[in-house]
């Protein structure tokens, strides 16, 4: 076996290759300037006055790094973070077997928060407020009430959706942050750090061009990464230069303006299926074969932001740009609307 395809193999697993590549300081993160500097402050002014900082929503598309300012906050504060998710809270007893386990300027990380149920929400909020839980103990004639003293802890919430957050919990966060997606200079120099971090040789025009295809995301640049080293791995390249990163992405599918397989698909899907649009999301859906919240959650928001579709009050509807970028000319109404 080629040696270089044999230390590949030997590579570690996705978690790890994560957890390799994610920044360990405020300082370390690169974009957010302006969330950066409101958890400096919150995070000085906690030290000094010897708390837990106030309890901490993150909103935005996957792949900001919600979890990862989670992960740098716990490390500034020298405290343990919990990770769980919303769709795993679905009983009370499951958020009571959490909390009891955390101690005095603990972390606990919900990721999909908007998506806990409204009884196990209910037993949050007390948590949350004065750091207390009562728990019902059996039905009927019998049942009881148990409450549970909680050490001071923050919680940090996480969502693709703050609409879908209920007012009551969305009013118990001390700050609301909203990851926006990053320029193209600051991907660059995330991509450069994560190149260096894999011990990857590449050129400045390579990280451009990695950087101009990653959606605007910090995670998906390091997943083309790694799927670039491990392309050049194995076809024996030594240095990553702007032709591999060309070749390996073609070979899947990622284009020029980082449209995946689909995103086109989305594309001609309403041009050929439903002449332009408007079309509902749930017949979108079943016409491409994908989930309604993945296609809401993961595709729509970068061929909005990159003015390819648009949400009206009828449906989506594509835009001049979609045409463009298929090599369609737009009906002649198309042209007027936009």
């Amino acid at each position: 076996m080629n040696p270089k395809i044999k230390d590949v193999l030997a590579q570690p697993t996705d978690s790890l290759f994560e957890e390799n590549l994610r920044p360990q300081k405020l300082g370390d993160f690169l974009g957010q300037e302006k969330i950066k500097e409101r958890l400096y402050i919150l995070v000085q002014a906690a030290k000094i006055k010897k708390e837990p900082l106030p309890h901490l929503l993150f909103s935005g598309p996957p792949g900001l790094g919600k979890t990862t300012l989670a992960h740098i906050l716990s490390k500034e504060m020298n405290a343990s973070l919990k990770i769980t998710s919303g769709p795993a809270l679905d009983k009370a007893a499951n958020l009571a077997g959490i909390l009891t386990t955390l101690e005095s300027f603990d972390f606990l990380f919900i990721d999909e928060i908007h998506r806990l149920s409204r009884p196990v929400e209910e037993y949050l909020y007390p948590a949350m407020e004065d750091f207390r839980m009562d728990i019902l103990i059996d039905q009927g004639p019998n049942a009881r009430s148990i409450r549970l003293n909680l050490p001071k802890f923050t919680l940090v919430g996480a969502t693709t959706r703050v609409g879908l957050l209920t007012e009551p919990l969305r009013s118990r966060f001390g700050l609301i942050n909203r990851l926006e997606y990053y320029k193209l200079e600051e991907l660059v120099k995330i991509v450069q750090r994560s190149s260096r971090i894999l011990e990857m040789e590449m050129n400045e025009p390579a990280a451009k061009e990695v950087a101009k295809r990653c959606r605007g995301t910090p995670r998906t640049a390091n997943h083309l990464l790694k799927w670039i080293r491990d392309y050049s791995y194995a076809k024996g390249h030594q240095k990553i230069s702007l032709d591999v990163v060309n070749n390996a992405l073609a070979m899947i599918e990622i284009d020029e303006d980082g449209l995946d397989e689909m995103d086109k698909k989305i594309l001609e899907t309403i041009v050929y299926k439903f002449e332009g649009g408007p079309v509902g999301l749930q017949s979108l859906a079943v016409a491409v074969g994908e989930d309604p919240g993945t296609l809401e959650e993961v595709h729509e928001p970068y061929l909005i932001m990159e003015g390819y579709i648009k949400r009206t009050p009828q449906g989506r509807v594509v835009t001049t740009r979609a045409y463009e970028k298929l090599k369609v000319a737009p009906p002649s109404a198309q042209v007027e609307l936009f």
